[in-house]
């Protein structure tokens, strides 16, 4: 089944257009949220995103063990992962994750998923030098996840103004 990664800056339009892409896939799908609610803002916007979804996807909140929650689904026509950067930043937060072991599981479950399997992600190198070690690193992570996740990819957009543009 395709791989699709979607990528683009903040408020581009990249949730909404996976979902639009995973409903050419079918009926049956699945949302794979990685965020977790640790203030009010970040649950409002969990709130808004559900409310774009509906109750059409079913949602399996998975902040870290991503491969595992793709492979143990049965029976999706697509799965909508959103999003790659706040896993990334999940698993840099918590003692002794190799990303690189992490991003290739993920890979290997999302080749071998029985669905479509679309993933959102933001660009977080277009800006300026973050100030700490810690924030180099996440954009140093994300730069190289989002280029690997692409290479393996069948499609890549980038969204533009709330616009994709076929990358690959």
């Amino acid at each position: 089944m395709p791989l699709t990664l979607v990528g683009g800056g903040a408020r581009s339009g990249k949730s909404r257009y996976a979902l639009e892409l995973a409903r050419k896939h079918g009926t049956r799908l699945m949302f794979l949220a990685t965020a977790e609610a640790f203030d009010e803002e970040m649950a409002a916007r969990i709130a808004r995103h559900r409310a774009e979804r509906g109750t059409e996807f079913t949602t399996i909140e998975e902040p870290l063990e991503i491969a595992a929650a793709i492979s143990r689904i049965a029976g999706a026509d697509a799965i909508v992962i959103d999003c790659l950067t706040l896993w990334l930043s999940n698993m840099m937060l918590t003692f002794g994750r190799s990303v690189e072991t992490e991003v290739e599981k993920l890979i290997a479950a999302a080749r071998g998923a029985p669905a479509a399997v679309i993933a959102v992600t933001n660009e977080t190198g277009c800006g300026i030098v973050p100030e700490s070690t810690l924030g180099r690193d996440f954009r140093d992570h994300s730069g190289l996840l989002n280029q690997r996740i692409a290479s393996v990819a069948d499609e890549v957009y980038w969204m533009v103004f709330g616009q994709p543009l076929r990358v690959k």
